[in-house]
């Protein structure tokens, strides 16, 4: 069992960063890779960014790409999404996942095993 809990949202300018935690207990946490997504309203929720179990390796949506940057301390189990020049077009519900799976990065929902609550990021034109 893994339980996640995002921390961080808010509402910002357009042009503005923030930084997304979410922090892991249960099963050990540099045993799994972690990955964020985001669903805004009346859309699907969709893949932002992985990170792989040691941190060596990540992975973006072409649409977040040069501009967030996931990052990880397995010694506080925690992964974070820096977001920079933020656009209303980020606005969205972000969820950090778990993905216990033993290898690869993935951007599939479903082969994400465990799910945090969701923070709010709203980001005015």
């Amino acid at each position: 069992q893994v339980q996640l809990v995002e921390s961080g949202g808010g509402l910002v300018q357009a042009g503005d960063s923030l930084r997304l935690s979410c922090a892991a207990s249960g099963r050990t946490f540099s045993s799994y890779a972690m990955g964020w997504f985001r669903q805004a309203p009346g859309k699907e929720r969709e893949f932002v960014a992985a990170i792989s179990r040691s941190g060596g390796y990540t992975y973006y949506a072409d649409s977040v790409k040069g501009r967030f940057t996931i990052s990880r301390d397995n010694a506080k189990n925690t992964v974070y999404l820096q977001m920079n020049s933020l656009k209303p077009e980020d606005t969205a519900v972000y969820y950090c996942a778990a993905d216990l799976r033993d290898y690869g990065l993935s951007l599939r929902i479903h082969e994400y095993d465990y799910w945090g609550q969701g923070t709010q990021v709203t980001v005015s034109s």
